[in-house]
This record gives C-alpha cells, sequence and structure tokens, in this order.
C-alpha cells in the first residue's frame, strides 16, 4: 500500500467516531457509597443528616383514641410504629409500608406494601403489639386501590385490576373470613372511596381527568350504580365525610366555583350545598364518629389553616399551637373526639398532633429526630408571584440562603413538581434544605397546571396549552434576575412530571438553563402514555388526549423532549429507578442513549430496587450526594460556607 493511501485510510479512521456507550451501562448503576455523617453541629453537614430527619406520617387513631399508628423511615424505609401509653414501638419490619388504617373493630391495622416499588400491593392486618398478623391480599401483578373499613370494621372496600388489564374493578373483603367478592365490574379509574355508615352501600370515585372526578353510589345489595354527583363541567369531590345517621357526607368541591368549597350533600334529596366558601380551597375534611365535631383545613397561599367547629352548638373552636407549614392529615379517633393532625412544615419535618376537641386542648405525640441538625436553621420560603410571558401570574415558595449579597449573587435551582396537578407547598424537603444550606436559592415553582391557585388556573395546560407551563420556566429565571439572584447560573430540577419539565426545559429552552436534574421523568409521550400504570391510563385521556389519534399523536412527539435531544447544550443528570410502572424506565433509557449517542454531558443513576421515586435511605444518600457534586460542577459553588 502507498503512503498516499495509508494516509487517507488513517484520515477516514480519524473521522469515524467511537460507538457510543450502552444504555444501560454498568456503571450506571448505584453502588453503596461510604463515608460518615460528620459531627453534629457541623457547619456543613452532609446530605445523610438531612435524610435522617425523620417524618410522622399517615396516622390513624385507635377507636379510643388511646393509641396511634403512623409510617416513619426511621429503620431506614417507612415502617409502621404504634404511639401508646408505653412509648412507641415498631411494629413491622419488611417492605417499606405504603398506608395504613385502624381497624374500627381496633383488633387490628391494615397495611398495605408492594415489591420494590412496583405499586402492585399486598394487604396486611396486623395486631397493635406486632405480635400477630395475617395476610388479607397477596401481592400479585393487579393494581390495588384501597378503600377503607366499614364502619364496624368487618368489611374492606378495595379496586383492583386483572393482571394484564386497565379496567378496574370494585371489591368487597369479609375481614373475619378473607373472602371476597366483586361488586362492580370492568370500569377504568373507578375506585371507593367512602362506606355509607350502615354498610350496605359505597360512594365511588370516577376519575374525569387528573383534577376531577364524578361521584357514584353503589348498592351492594342490587348491585346497580347509581350517578350522584356528575356535572357537565368536570369538577372535583373529594374527603367524603358521612354523618352517622346516613343522610348526607360533607366534602370538598370546586363545583360551580374556582376554588374548593366545604359542602353537604343531602342524599334524600341529592342537593349539595355549601357550607363555607373561602377565597381559596378547602382541603382535608373530617367528622367525628359521633357527628358533633366537623374539623377542615383551608390552602392559603400553600399554607395550611385548621378549623374545627361544634355542629351541635355552632360554635368555632379554636385550634392554637400547630406549627406553620401543611396539614397532610385530618383523622379522628372512631369512638372518641380526639382528631389526629399530621404537619409537615419548613422547619418540621413530619408530626402529629392530637386534639382533645370537647377539652379544647392539643398535644404533641410523635418528636421525629431531625439527624441531629438544628430545625431553627432550615430556611422558610416567602411565597412570591410574577408575569409570565403571556401575562399570566406565576406562584411560587423563593427559598434565600444565607451569605448572599447585591455583590455575591446565589445561583439558583428552580424545582418544578410533579402531577402537574399538584401544588409546591411549604412542607418539609431534605433536599430544598441541604441545597439552600449550601449555598443556592431556591425556587419551587408552581408553574400554570398546578393546584391551589384555583380550577381555572390549574386547566390552564390542558390539550394544545401545555407548551405554555414550559415557557413558565423561562419566565422564572428572568424574574429571579430581578431578585438579587444570578440568573446565568441557574439548574432545573423535578421528578415525575417535574421530570419532564426539566427534560422540556434543557430541549426547548437550551439557553435558559446551565444544567437539569431529572427523576423518573417522560421523555417520549407516545411511549409513557402507553406503558403507563392502569391509574395512570385512566385520567390520561382526559388530561392530554387521545394518542390513538393521528393529530393528537402529532401533537404529543412535538411535545416530546426526545423530538428535540439534538438542540441539548446543558449537562443533564438522569435517575430513574428500574421498576417504575408510572413513569416506565425506558423513558430514560431512550433519553440517555440518544444523548450518549451525540456526545452529550450526561451522568444517569439506574436504580434497581425503587420504582416511581427513591425510597430507600441509602440510595437516596447516592442520589443527593451525586447531585451536589453535579451543582457544583455546571452552575458552581453556593454562596454559604457549605458550597466553598
Amino acid at each position: 500500500m502507498s503512503l498516499a493511501l495509508l494516509a487517507a485510510s488513517a484520515g477516514a479512521a480519524a473521522q469515524i467516531k467511537p460507538p457510543a456507550p450502552a444504555t444501560p451501562a454498568p456503571e450506571d448503576v448505584p453502588v453503596p457509597v461510604s463515608g460518615s455523617l460528620g459531627l453534629a453541629g457541623a457547619r456543613c453537614a452532609d446530605i445523610s443528616r438531612y435524610l435522617n430527619a425523620r417524618a410522622a406520617v399517615n396516622p390513624s387513631l385507635a377507636p379510643d383514641g388511646g393509641e396511634l399508628v403512623y409510617r416513619t423511615g426511621v429503620s431506614g424505609q417507612p415502617q409502621l410504629w404504634v404511639n401508646g401509653p408505653d412509648g412507641p414501638r415498631q411494629i413491622t419490619f419488611g417492605e417499606s409500608v405504603n398506608i395504613a388504617e385502624w381497624s374500627p373493630a381496633g383488633d387490628g391495622i391494615a397495611y398495605s406494601v408492594d415489591r420494590g416499588g412496583d405499586e402492585r400491593e399486598g394487604y396486611y392486618l396486623i395486631s397493635p403489639d406486632g405480635k400477630r398478623e395475617r395476610e388479607l391480599l397477596a401481592p400479585t401483578d393487579s393494581f390495588r386501590e384501597w378503600g377503607g373499613f366499614s364502619r364496624d370494621g368487618s368489611q374492606v372496600a378495595y379496586a383492583a385490576t386483572e393482571p394484564g388489564k386497565a379496567d378496574f374493578n370494585v371489591y368487597v373483603l369479609t375481614v373475619a373470613t378473607g373472602q371476597t367478592r366483586r361488586v362492580l365490574s370492568g370500569q377504568a379509574g373507578i375506585y371507593p372511596v367512602a362506606w355509607r355508615p350502615d354498610g350496605k352501600a359505597l360512594v365511588l370515585s370516577r376519575v374525569r381527568g387528573e383534577d376531577a372526578n364524578d361521584l357514584l353510589y353503589l348498592d351492594l345489595a342490587t348491585g346497580q350504580a347509581s350517578d350522584l354527583l356528575v356535572p357537565s363541567e368536570a369538577s372535583a369531590y373529594t374527603q367524603i365525610a358521612w354523618t352517622p345517621d346516613g343522610k348526607g357526607f360533607y366534602l370538598s368541591t370546586n363545583q360551580d366555583r374556582d376554588f374548593a368549597a366545604l359542602a353537604y350533600y343531602d342524599f334524600a334529596e341529592r342537593k349539595l350545598r355549601t357550607v363555607e366558601t373561602p377565597s381559596h380551597d378547602v382541603e382535608a375534611v373530617a367528622l367525628s364518629g359521633d357527628g358533633r365535631y366537623l374539623a377542615w383545613s383551608e390552602n392559603v397561599g400553600g399554607f395550611s389553616e385548621a378549623r374545627l367547629r361544634d355542629l351541635r352548638t355552632n360554635r368555632t373552636v379554636p385550634i392554637l399551637g400547630l406549627p406553620k407549614g401543611v396539614i397532610q392529615t385530618l383523622s379522628w379517633a372512631d369512638r372518641a373526639a380526639r382528631l389526629a393532625f399530621q404537619v409537615s412544615g419548613p422547619q418540621v419535618p413530619g408530626d402529629v398532633w392530637v386534639l382533645n376537641a370537647q377539652r379544647g386542648d392539643l398535644r404533641r405525640v410523635t418528636k421525629s429526630a431531625t439527624g441531629g441538625l438544628d430545625e431553627s436553621t432550615f430556611v422558610i420560603p416567602e411565597a412570591v408571584s410574577f408575569k409570565s410571558h403571556d401575562n399570566e401570574t406565576i406562584y411560587g415558595l423563593l427559598y434565600r440562603p444565607a451569605g448572599a449579597t447585591t455583590r455575591t449573587l446565589p445561583p439558583a435551582v428552580v424545582m418544578v413538581h410533579g402531577g402537574p396537578t399538584a401544588q409546591a407547598r411549604p412542607d418539609f424537603d431534605a433536599a430544598t434544605q441541604y441545597l439552600v444550606a449550601r449555598g443556592y436559592a431556591i425556587l419551587d415553582l408552581n408553574f400554570r397546571g398546578s393546584t391551589g391557585y384555583g380550577k381555572r388556573f390549574a386547566r390552564l395546560d390542558n390539550g394544545r396549552l401545555r407548551p405554555n407551563a414550559v415557557k413558565d420556566m423561562a419566565a422564572a429565571v428572568e424574574w429571579l434576575g430581578t431578585q438579587g439572584i444570578d440568573n446565568r447560573r441557574v439548574a432545573v430540577m423535578g421528578g415525575s412530571y417535574g421530570g419532564y419539565m426539566t427534560f422540556a426545559a434543557l430541549t426547548t429552552l437550551p439557553d435558559v438553563f446551565q444544567a437539569g436534574v431529572g427523576f423518573v421523568g417522560v421523555s417520549n409521550w407516545i411511549t409513557a402514555l402507553e406503558g403507563a400504570s392502569p391509574q395512570l391510563k385512566a385520567s390520561d385521556r382526559y388530561e392530554y388526549g387521545n394518542i390513538d389519534d393521528p393529530a393528537e399523536r402529532e401533537f404529543f412527539t412535538q411535545l416530546s423532549p426526545i423530538t428535540y435531544i439534538k438542540q441539548v447544550r446543558s449537562p443533564l443528570m438522569v435517575l430513574h429507578g428500574a421498576n417504575d410502572p408510572r413513569d416506565p424506565v425506558g423513558e430514560a433509557d431512550q433519553l440517555v442513549g440518544a444523548l450518549r449517542s451525540q456526545g452529550g454531558d450526561v451522568e444517569y443513576l439506574r436504580f434497581p430496587d425503587e420504582g416511581h421515586s427513591i425510597r430507600k435511605l441509602t440510595n437516596r444518600v447516592i442520589a443527593y450526594r451525586r447531585i451536589a457534586a453535579f451543582l457544583e460542577r455546571t452552575i458552581g459553588k453556593g454562596v454559604a460556607v457549605c458550597g466553598s
């Protein structure tokens, strides 16, 4: 071969790109990391301490109000604990527990677990001392939705798919025998939400989009389901609380309103009337077992405010002493005037308070550890708003780090929540407090489509309007520049729908964000909608559209981040659980693979033992240590000592 031919051959070889790494690659699967917590009181705490700030959640009182069951991750993943006269005791020790409810009969606590986050739950009944347990329903490939105990505790209602199918059937299980019977067949997205007090009927919720539902009434003797509340304009009906006489129920609804009101449905007259109509949403609603006390919470700028009324005297009972934050749960004891509040706030990772309604005294019954951190140093956000590209007002919570000055502008992270029908709330988030301590400003964004600001605002991203929510992120970055924040160094981070928003930001706003961190997000709407779990498929057609329609399919192709993958210029970190039934892990695999094939800067954490969230403490430590290092590499260190 001549020298000229050799030279030409060498030049051609130099132009051939090496093959892109396989996706997923072995190095994408995280392995446990070493490293200590560091010393308590250290100025720069490791993420492990923030993640070791525990929360007591999902409280359920014993019928007499004397004991309380709740979930907490003190052992590394959520397990059940019972708090009684002798102090707290752990009663479950296996897979992560998802729900828990104390039986009205008083002799057992029902709970559910899935397998590695696959959301295919089994149901169990355990004694309050944790020493006796039996399986009510073994986990299978079916998806299930818990419907709660009947008033006497003898029966349980639930909805379930048949393996491999998307429609839900409604079932009743007899607790004593374990026998089940199907009481309603084959409807997409229909779930039991309340028993009539005599146990002879169920109220069912039928999905009508992500932010709306219809109510049906199922007579268990005849098997006939009839409409209760099915308006022409889709509305939300939640928190069904029957009166003991079965004449009607209280609820929260935004029927004929922008914000959700407290209402009462008269069953005999089949009429709905409003009870309280504040200029913000009524959220949780709970009625005491004897029907005397009605409790509810209101969402005021993201913060919760509790209300309690004595229906016999029509007197409002003041509730004093709850911390500022979000009331996650209201739960009465079945046979006592005791009400449990689960509260989470910026300086309270999550605990339970119990109110004695007759005496009016409030008592904190759990005191979760904060990982050796001083909770008074946790930052409380300010509620903010600004105008977007079309003059629509957009909302958020802004966390400002210590150490920021007019000369030392902090970099920022724009957090985008999932849903999209959800809301950034001032509860406790370990990652947020950790990053703020490291000197980053955090804007927890409520883009259009978020809840908490009225029905109109929640529907501003429906259908073909969806791209406008992406533009809200660009408006947020521009606004941050007016707030003493360096908007030339901004990352976007979110999970689930927020993961999609992160990917959309980096693909369609390539010059706005300098980095992105996406958890369990959608990269291709076609594959995501085709592969979604039955629960999501039931609402997806309302929320997004019918991908079997060619025009809709083309729209979702244009909406998909993968379509614009060649426009990505900023580094991206992707995190996903291999068992995710909501946004299948293939969404991450295809996005990462496409970026790698074009030489993009992408880091991938693919957890083999997680689903649609990262629940295990060891995995969360890995994730957030990597995220902190990624942010320092891409948008720089924060202004605090921890970021120096």
